[in-house]
């Protein structure tokens, strides 16, 4: 990969900067979304979702972070190989760093994508995937890919609820796994998701904003981790974002 640019935004995002008082430093990837750059790396990424997209929130917004995050989504499919290997460095020095900080190091690979990382094996981690070859890192994502199921004990996905995929959202609720809602404004105690009254999951709500350690929240009943809208988000009219009624109202 020539020109080298750091890939991995490490603790550089006020939410991730939380987990440091948990005891994690992260390290996230953010790639240019959907076909952004010309490649898909969200191929079930809705409408809403798209528009809404954390891409433009933060350090998102400048024309520079853009052009770097096509630059490194393009290094991704057209040089595989050496993107691969300089992630493995940066994710060797993140443990590194973590070490000497006294922190737990922990990766997210899918910050503005949606890359079924745990299927993909490469040979620059001797023909493991990313997940088996760096076995004592905690990974992480969201994701909208209801059939990402067969995971690796350390990689966590919670799924991502849009506006067109409610009852994908009530399956992965009622197996136990927990799925991830953005809130217009308040979060509620409680919320009911499903895509018509014969698929319909009530659930516990935890709040979702105040670290961005997925894999620390509850696991096995099936919980709604509420996060606010921002960035785009915030304007958003699809039903990406979600609006909560009285019922649910915090109690």
């Amino acid at each position: 990969m020539k020109n080298k640019q750091k890939l991995l935004n490490v603790d550089r995002n006020a939410k991730t900067h939380k987990g440091q008082s948990r005891g994690y430093l992260t390290g996230i990837l953010y790639l240019a979304p959907a076909n952004l750059s010309g490649f898909n790396v969200c191929p079930t990424a809705s409408e809403g979702c798209k528009a809404a997209c954390l891409n433009t929130a933060g350090r998102g917004a400048f024309t520079t972070t853009q052009a770097a995050r096509i630059k490194k989504t393009l290094s991704y499919f057209n040089d595989r190989l050496a993107f691969m290997a300089q992630l493995k460095k940066e994710i060797i020095s993140l443990q590194n760093k973590a070490d000497r900080q006294g922190f737990i190091p922990c990766v997210r690979l899918n910050g503005t994508s949606d890359i079924p990382w745990e299927r993909m094996k490469f040979e620059c981690f001797s023909g493991l995937t990313i997940m088996e070859y760096f076995n004592n890192v905690q990974f992480y994502d969201y994701t909208k890919r209801a059939n990402r199921r067969e995971l690796p004990d350390n990689y966590h996905l919670t799924f991502s609820l849009s506006e067109d995929n409610a009852g994908d959202a009530a399956r992965v609720l009622a197996r136990g796994d927990n799925v991830a809602v953005v809130y217009r404004k308040d979060i509620p105690n409680f919320d009911t998701i499903g895509d018509d009254a014969r698929c319909m999951v009530f659930a516990r709500v935890v709040d979702g904003t105040t670290h961005d350690l997925r894999f620390l929240d509850d696991r096995g009943e099936g919980v709604i981790v509420g996060l606010c809208a921002k960035g785009k988000a915030r304007y958003d009219t699809s039903g990406f974002v979600r609006e909560f009624d009285d019922m649910h109202r915090k109690v």
